[in-house]
């Protein structure tokens, strides 16, 4: 059997198949990334799951990509704890960034990019991927994301420059202060997904001309710095995964024909065509007789 995980910084969706490409399960878990989260967590949080735990000993290969799984000593983190929990079968880990490239890859060369918790960027030729720019997660980077969007606000929010009825709205919907958000912030782990905590607000306000420009702008940052850094931009669809370039995606689609840019598929989770893409592309299946 194999297990085909995509996991961003707040929540990871698993499937299940068998040798055949069938269906047996799948299950959401709280996101792993090895920025904030050990060996010995996700070995202890997955041996809590127990749908996982039930399949775990017959399971033959796992594929787990996850944000902030970009380099090799990142990946053996994650890597450790799945080796803990699946000990018959073969682990694999990889970058969100190729679970974005691979579920929206048809067949042409694309430029893939992350519009979720965080963001980032490749360009996928069908074989290899590339990077141009690093994504420099929530702090210094994020552009587009909820982590971005949602720091704008709050921000917004503590300095008193929200529109009056967003204002009032906020408070009443968070009940915050400013020694609480400094507090999540800059003291407490997991400040990405707090911060990302405050986008079903933009959600709820989405109609609000304040919003509306925040997310253009945000969107337009991104573009800029993430989509237009590759020379080929103009040359090739521009595709997305991820919750905030779905809900958006009128949004979205406005900023890309703004630059002359060719949109090509938006998901909001991957899981499915990623699934699809290790059938058709990576030959994990049995031999059909």
């Amino acid at each position: 059997m194999i297990l085909i995980a995509e996991s961003g910084s707040t929540k990871c969706d698993w499937v299940l198949i068998d040798n055949k490409g069938r269906e047996i399960d799948r299950w959401n878990t709280m996101g792993f990334n090895p920025y904030f989260h050990s060996s010995d967590f996700v070995y202890a949080t997955l041996s809590k799951t127990d749908g996982l735990r039930v399949w775990a000993e017959k399971i033959d290969q796992t594929w787990f990509y996850g944000a902030g799984c970009s380099t090799e000593p990142l990946q053996a983190i994650i890597k450790e704890g799945l080796d803990r929990v699946f000990v018959n079968a073969e682990n694999h880990v990889g970058h969100d960034l190729e679970a974005a490239a691979y579920a929206l890859y048809e067949g042409e060369p694309e430029i893939a990019c992350i519009l979720g918790t965080g963001s980032n960027s490749c360009y996928f030729d069908g074989e290899k991927i590339y990077e141009e720019v690093p994504s420099l997660a929530y702090i210094l980077g994020d552009e587009g994301s909820a982590s971005w969007i949602g720091k704008r606000i709050v921000s917004d929010f503590l300095y008193k420059r929200l529109p009056e009825e967003l204002q009032v709205d906020f408070k009443k919907t968070y009940n915050t202060c400013k020694d609480e958000v400094i507090s999540s912030v800059y003291n407490k782990p997991h400040a990405n997904v707090y911060l990302a905590s405050f986008g079903p607000f933009a959600g709820k306000h989405a109609e609000h001309p304040y919003i509306q420009n925040l997310v253009k702008d945000s969107f337009n940052r991104f573009i800029e710095v993430h989509v237009l850094s590759f020379k080929v931009a103009k040359d090739v669809p521009i595709s997305f995964v991820g919750s905030v370039a779905k809900v958006y995606e009128d949004i979205l689609t406005k900023c890309l024909d703004e630059h002359g840019l060719r949109k090509g598929k938006v998901l909001a989770k991957p899981v499915n065509h990623l699934i699809q893409y290790h059938i058709n592309f990576m030959h994990v299946l049995e031999p059909q007789d």
